[in-house]
């Protein structure tokens, strides 16, 4: 009778301590943090989470099980098992995570550290976006704001592109990421002359928060080339005449003879030299009443002032010519100076292919074509 009443005591006893027999055999996970995906676009929000931790080293460890909940208050639910450290939840990421272990017991250990997916970690958009137009190339500058406002969470800038409608002033709804970079600039190359693409900058956050986009840049890459040498016709009638474009041929050095050259040199009395339009349809002005420091600092070309009357060639002074493109389009080109000699001349010179555009280089403002471009911490 003893035994009988002291075996139903143990029972009892086992059965009101249950829970707190079923002790984890593994330790909870550690330094829990996450890396975001990025979104789908300006504004959007993250396309997934990835979470990682670190490993527990223990033979008893089973698995590990991810918990999530979408808002504060609400319950945790299991999201997933898995045998790795790192777990990618693919779409919109529910606000709180945090993760076990499991032992051979399907006994859970304690709770990791609690993630918040905390969107006011987002860093300001770079408030500004420059672009040059290179030969095949685009070169991005930006303001570097979002860095220097919060150095510690910091992580990169992402750059997008996509197409751009000259005729229309409108960028295309496909947008691609060009690549990364920690640097305010980035050169966007393997582009075809002529071919204008639309860009956009944002900043990422060490946690992969996407920024709100930077303003949005249109640019068009064109054809270039520096140090040409071009004799006055009096010297070398042969090399004194240049066509920007003739028949897909760029940058032709040809006879000034010639009725079908753009421009051809002309030395005076005084032995200076000067830039003569020569085939109907191209004219000529002085892009600036000041020096320029390079070919890149040419912008967009003037919206009036050209002239078929010839124009002194000045060392560091830079010209844009206006051409008939045939197709009821002009064509732009832009030439600076950079030496000027009694039997010839050295120049840069660059070329917009595309009909109708304007822009030779470095130009502002919006993206229109007128004459007015790991693992993370948790938190910080």
């Amino acid at each position: 009778m003893r035994r009988f009443m002291v075996l139903a005591v143990f029972t009892a006893a086992v059965a009101a301590c249950d829970d707190d027999l079923l002790i984890p055999l593994v330790e909870r996970p550690a330094n829990l943090s996450y890396l975001l995906d990025p979104p789908a676009g300006d504004g959007e929000p993250p396309a997934g989470v990835v979470l990682f931790w670190d490993p527990v080293l223990d033979n008893n460890l089973q698995v590990y099980r991810v918990y999530s909940r979408a808002e504060q208050g609400a319950r945790f639910d299991l999201r997933a098992s898995t045998t790795s450290t790192s777990f990618h939840d693919v779409g919109v990421p529910d606000l709180e995570y945090f993760v076990v272990s499991v032992d051979v017991n399907d006994v859970e250990s304690d709770e990791s550290n609690v993630v918040l997916i905390d969107e006011r970690l987002r860093l300001e958009a770079p408030n500004q976006l420059t672009s040059t137009s290179l030969n095949g190339a685009i070169l991005l500058s930006w303001s570097d704001n979002p860095f220097q406002s919060e150095p510690d969470g910091f992580r990169q800038y992402r750059v997008y592109s996509t197409s751009y409608s000259l005729d229309d002033g409108l960028c295309g709804a496909s947008w691609v990421q060009e690549g990364t970079t920690v640097s305010p600039e980035f050169l966007a190359g393997a582009l075809t002359n002529g071919v204008s693409r639309c860009y956009g900058v944002a900043a990422e956050s060490i946690e992969g928060w996407e920024s709100l986009w930077s303003p949005i840049r249109a640019d068009t890459p064109r054809d270039d080339a520096r140090n040409v040498v071009l004799f006055a016709f009096q010297a070398d009638q042969a090399q004194s005449g240049f066509r920007f474009d003739l028949s897909g041929q760029l940058g032709m050095v040809l006879n000034g003879a010639r009725t079908d050259i753009d421009f051809w040199v002309d030395r005076d009395a005084s032995d200076d030299l000067f830039l003569v339009p020569e085939r109907p349809g191209t004219g000529v002005v002085l892009y600036s009443n000041s020096p320029v420091e390079d070919l890149t600092s040419i912008d967009v070309a003037p919206e009036a002032g050209f002239s078929t009357v010839a124009i002194q060639a000045v060392p560091g002074f830079a010209y844009v010519f206006e051409m008939d493109g045939g197709d009821g389009f002009a064509r732009f080109g832009g030439v600076r100076v950079t030496h000027v000699g009694r039997d010839f001349l050295i120049f840069d010179w660059s070329y917009q292919v595309d009909p109708g555009n304007p822009e030779l280089l470095i130009h502002g403002g919006q993206p229109v074509f007128d004459r007015e471009g790991v693992i993370v911490t948790t938190g910080r």
